[in-house]
């Protein structure tokens, strides 16, 4: 009866960290509100990050420099216009004579490339950087979205390892009060005794180390969200079924393969490796290109005062490059170099991609198998620990028996909690390399965490049997 009485407060505790709306009656009105009323889910904290988090901002920061970038090296292929003009002020002292006269000029220029390999080439070379930045900034954006997710069920686990460990050391005081009881009365031995208060002290000591745990797992939230984190988070409901996606591992690898943002953003910079290699091979390339120019002046030769005149100018420049001392071919080796470099690194993240979507999807796989065993698990402790309870009851197992019973069933929780978050993070993860994950797989998964009436009703039937 005593552990069912500690099971009961554990479920009480661990439903205290889900979310909490109003309650049916309105509560008495206050003067100041705690933070600790509210609850964040992993829905709300990933849209507080997607405005908060550095990496992110950053990411779409390089992602819009490279657009401008493309957009500055198309403005090279369009037509350059020029203007100028000035005025000038002469004085002139000659034997027979002096004279002061104002000359004005006045000047427009239009060139436009008809033919620029390398022109062209640059802009092909900066269109293909651009895409690589936004591609860059998608995958920065998941990789941020994958951390968000391990923080927040670190923090839950953090959270669990508190209430499970307050939870056993309430059960195993209470034991230990029985314990001494009888001992009292010479009806149990000074070994249980020990044993328990050593278990009892081990508790107290574990629990400092996971108030500590709780707050740096807070902490490494804050970082990402840029405020203090202090709401109950919300939890796993106990009502839903986790399963993986139905698709074998073949259309997964697949899907990765062709939708992968870090690839394709390494594919473009490959791209990007190819234009570079055809501009610098452009140097060797004849340019051609139009002039046209208008002008007015009444400069003439020397500085001196001529009649007005005005000039229209169109002209065809062909440039053709004979040798430039070696260096546009020593250019065009050197980034075909990199050319090759570029590409292997292509292949390493192709490689990277198959490897880490294979892991996540045979790890979520097993998370899986993992949490149906850890249920089944901890049904069989919860027996065992009603019936190294009765068994004491009568005599038949000592305090010891039934102190390590009630280490199992706490240990078999930890164990069905830890296999829930590491499901749940590396479906995350295996849709963050298949190129997937967006902020619907977000909500997706935030289906999944306990509604605060949900939690309000888990809470009052726990009392009700605590009762």
């Amino acid at each position: 009866m005593t552990v069912r009485i500690a099971v009961s407060l554990l479920l009480a505790v661990c439903v205290a960290h889900v979310h909490a709306q109003e309650p049916d009656s309105p509560p008495p009105a206050s003067a100041s509100v705690s933070a600790n009323e509210y609850a964040a889910d992993l829905m709300q904290l990933y849209r507080e990050s997607r405005l908060e988090d550095p990496r992110v901002l950053a990411a779409y920061a390089r992602a819009q420099a490279g657009v401008d970038r493309q957009r500055e090296a198309f403005g090279g292929l369009l037509p350059q216009v020029t203007a100028s003009g000035s005025f000038n002020r002469t004085n002139r002292d000659v034997e027979s004579y002096s004279e002061s006269f104002n000359n004005e000029r006045y000047a427009l220029s239009l060139s436009q490339h008809i033919y620029n390999k390398a022109a062209w080439e640059n802009y092909q070379k900066f269109k293909q950087l651009a895409r690589q930045g936004e591609f860059e900034s998608v995958d920065a954006q998941a990789e941020a979205t994958v951390d968000l997710a391990q923080r927040y069920f670190v923090a839950l686990a953090s959270d669990d390892e508190l209430e499970l460990i307050l939870a056993e050391r309430r059960a195993t005081q209470k034991n230990l009060d029985r314990v001494n009881a009888l001992y009292d009365r010479k009806m149990a031995m000074v070994t249980d005794v020990l044993d328990l208060q050593a278990r009892v002290d081990a508790l107290a000591a574990q629990e400092v180390e996971a108030r500590n745990q709780v707050r740096l797992s807070r902490e490494e939230l804050s970082e990402i969200v840029g405020r203090p984190v202090e709401e109950k988070l919300s939890r796993i409901r106990e009502d839903v079924e986790l399963q993986v996606p139905g698709e074998a591992i073949d259309q997964w690898i697949e899907r990765a393969l062709a939708a992968n943002p870090g690839l394709k953003a390494q594919e473009e910079a490959l791209g990007a490796a190819d234009a570079a290699v055809r501009e610098s091979r452009g140097a060797h390339y004849p340019s051609l290109s139009l002039n046209l120019s208008a002008q007015r002046s009444d400069v003439g030769y020397d500085n001196t005062l001529a009649p007005r005149s005005d000039s229209y100018v169109a002209s065809f420049g062909v440039q053709i490059p004979l040798y430039s001392g070696g260096s546009a071919s020593a250019r065009v080796r050197s980034l075909h170099s990199e050319r090759l470099a570029t590409e292997q690194q292509v292949e390493a993240i192709r490689r990277q991609v198959v490897k880490e979507t294979t892991s996540a999807y045979l790890t979520a796989q097993s998370s899986i198998e993992r949490i149906r065993a850890s249920r089944n698990a901890l049904e069989s402790a919860e027996k065992s620990s009603v019936a190294a309870e009765r068994g004491f009851q009568y005599g038949v197992v000592n305090a010891v028996d039934v102190l390590t019973s009630v280490q199992n069933e706490y240990a078999a929780r930890r164990d069905l909690l830890k296999a829930q978050y590491d499901f749940i993070t590396n479906l995350l993860v295996l849709n963050r390399w298949a190129g997937r994950l967006s902020e619907q797989s977000i909500e997706n998964v935030n289906v999944w965490l306990a509604r605060s009436e949900e939690a309000r009703a888990l809470e009052r039937k726990a009392t009700s049997e605590q009762d």
